[in-house]
């Protein structure tokens, strides 16, 4: 048997160790919240515990895997025998010998995204492909992410509709028929997709007494990872599982550390837990192993403004520093991210390998800057929260049409274009495209001296030169007279003119094709404000395309600096850390500000938490006083995570 005194700190030996029946072990960052997790396991095993009688609920597989392995490290029991998994992976196993009592055949299939998305958009088709051509009606996806936040938050969808998708409630009653329809033919075709396997193991255990009591004598032992994390349903299946007599609970997590909301996770429930568990008994682990002093000192403060927590206060392990935080503030967002690309040139310059270096921002837009300053300096890097800026797919809608004004020949701008127009596919994209080009060369033969195209595109393209299906012609007309107005006089407007034109032309397409389109319209408002006044739109599409060029290691290798959204690297460290655009209005974001609530302001500062803890050695934190560089920059003050920090924890610099 392990000497668990000896092989952990006086914390962690006594969560891992106690008997309570109930028990919330808050543990904070880079407090070896794995470990003593894993050691709970273990001890549990050595003192007489069956595997088969200790449940642990992680959210993701890995999780679960290394901690199955640690324990097996530890004791040399078969962990395997452990119920060990996420919540999805438990409930799949649960409902599949139990899937009869809820209407079910056992060999029920499971559906991934393509599937839902394949189903949802056959229903789209069925009930709304009739619709005005005009009146566009929402992508599949976007039906399915409100119907999973719905699901997740345990919140009529109606409702959803009317707070998070107030522009699509004139197709309500459509949008009813269609969910209807998704639930029967799910059920008919006995297929379940990921919210269904927690809605129904949730149904299981609420209808069926005789089996929750089944599994309440089972799992005498159950433990749950980041319940800072779980959704109401997630909430509420553990609470049966765990509610029988003798049923011992154990939660581990960190409030300060959630910040997953906009995805269903409440962080009500580890803050209430003593009030749904009255007998439960509270475990702080908070010596942390990852930050040196200076680190953890502004850590602490910044978390410290919120009101709605579990106390705390982070205590390094480590020592042997007096390397303050930096602050920068600099002139304006491309300074910015020139300043962020030298440091760390010079950083690897002194032999600190680019994969312990990370550059961390609130949304996607924000790195946009940072990436091709990185690209001009030859340095590697990795994009962790997603695409390359210019590859998604939004961004490339709009670079699009900046292609086609400059080059009439390019078949895949074109082909892009055509596909947001409604109804059109790619064998009839490919048909107008034809015509396009015939019309083209046709202008291009009789203009020989003439480099891009200057007579009105409504001239040279419209009928008979190209023509259209009756459905399709308003949109054809409407591209056309966009065209047209890009280059008045043939002339070309500014580049920034030019994408704040094709934006506006784009709206209806995006607001009913993407689930997120608030966070797309920042990214295309910061491609406006970046190019300011620029002048030359073959420079601009150049650097888009010599920077989607870049390779971008799957694998990093000891060059390779990561770039990543906070709520992506959250449970990741590096020995140096960057934060970039900490202005007010950045982040925390102009819409948490508006909206004027506490709730959403606390999570935010529970997100600037995230990322300063994530720092092993040093941190920089940054700003731009200005967002842009044209008539329409914005001007942020430093935000509040800034200002409201003891002026002794940093020292400022100049940019």
């Amino acid at each position: 048997m392990h000497d668990y005194a000896a092989e952990l700190n006086a914390e962690q030996y006594a969560a891992v160790t106690t008997t309570a029946a109930q028990s919330l072990v808050i543990a904070g960052a880079g407090s070896g919240k794995t470990r003593t997790l894993t050691y709970r396991v273990a001890w549990l095993l050595e003192h007489g515990v069956a595997p088969w009688r200790i449940l642990l609920l992680t959210f993701t597989n890995k999780a679960a895997r290394e901690m199955l392995e640690r324990v097996t490290q530890l004791t040399g029991a078969d962990a395997g025998q452990l119920w060990s998994g996420t919540f999805h992976s438990i409930a799949n196993r649960l409902l599949r010998r139990h899937a009869e009592r809820l209407g079910y055949m056992p060999g029920f299939t499971i559906f991934d995204s393509d599937d839902q998305k394949a189903l949802m958009k056959s229903l789209v088709k069925q009930f709304a492909g009739k619709m005005t051509k005009a009146d566009r009606f929402p992508k599949p996806e976007l039906l399915l992410s409100l119907h999973s936040l719905a699901v997740n938050t345990a919140t009529d969808w109606h409702r959803v509709l009317s707070n998070e998708y107030a522009y699509l409630e004139q197709h309500e009653d459509i949008i009813e028929k269609i969910y209807n329809e998704y639930t029967a033919r799910k059920k008919a075709l006995n297929v379940m997709d990921f919210d269904d396997l927690l809605t129904n193991l949730l149904r299981l255990l609420e209808e069926h007494a005789d089996i929750r009591g089944d599994l309440q004598s089972r799992f005498c032992h159950v433990l749950v990872d980041e319940y800072q994390d779980t959704n109401t349903p997630q909430d509420r299946i553990v609470q049966l599982l765990a509610g029988g007599p003798g049923s011992c609970l154990m939660a581990v997590g960190d409030d300060a550390q959630s910040i997953y909301s906009w995805r269903g996770a409440d962080v009500e429930h580890i803050l209430r837990f003593r009030e749904t568990y009255p007998q439960a008994e509270v475990y702080r682990i908070t010596t942390n192993y990852r930050s040196l002093p200076p680190i953890l000192e502004l850590s602490n403060a910044a978390i410290a403004q919120n009101e709605n927590q579990i106390p705390k206060d982070l205590q390094a392990a480590r020592s042997g520093s007096h390397f303050k935080p930096v602050v920068i503030p600099a002139p304006d967002n491309r300074t910015e991210a020139a300043w962020v690309a030298r440091r760390i040139d010079a950083l690897m310059g002194d032999g600190i390998p680019g994969k312990d270096i990370a550059v961390l921002y609130r949304a996607h837009f924000h790195s946009m800057d940072v990436q091709m300053e990185l690209t001009r300096a030859h340095i590697p890097f990795r994009i962790t929260s997603g695409l390359r800026f210019f590859e998604q797919a939004h961004v490339k809608d709009v670079i699009a049409f900046l292609r086609l004004l400059c080059n009439p020949r390019d078949e895949i701008a074109f082909r892009r274009i055509a596909g947001t127009f409604p109804r059109v596919g790619d064998a009839t994209a490919g048909r107008i495209w034809a015509q396009w080009l015939a019309a083209y060369e046709k202008w291009a033969a009789a203009h020989p001296d003439t480099v891009i195209l200057s007579e009105p595109h409504s001239k040279v393209f419209a009928e008979p030169a190209v023509k259209v299906a009756p459905a399709v012609r308003p949109h054809w007309n409407g591209f056309l007279a966009l065209m047209d107005s890009l280059h008045p006089d043939g002339h070309s407007l500014l580049p920034a003119e030019l994408v704040r034109q094709v934006i506006t032309y784009l709206n209806p397409y995006f607001t009913h094709t993407y689930d997120n389109f608030d966070e797309r319209s920042e990214d295309l408002a910061q491609i406006t404000r970046n190019l300011g006044t620029e002048e030359n739109l073959e420079e601009f599409l150049a650097s888009v395309a010599l920077l989607s060029e870049v390779d971008s290691p799957t694998t990093p290798d000891d060059d390779t600096v990561t770039l990543s959204t906070i709520h992506q690297a959250k449970g990741l460290e590096w020995k140096i850390v960057f934060i970039i655009f900490l202005g007010e209005g950045q982040f925390p974001h102009k819409r948490v500000i508006e909206s004027g609530s506490t709730a959403d302001i606390e999570e935010e500062t529970r997100l600037f938490y995230v990322a300063v803890t994530r720092a092993q050695d040093q941190l920089y934190l940054s700003f731009p006083r200005y967002n842009g560089r044209s008539y329409d920059a914005q001007f942020s003050p430093p935000s509040r995570f800034l200002t409201t920090l003891p002026q002794e924890l940093i020292q400022l610099w100049s940019d």
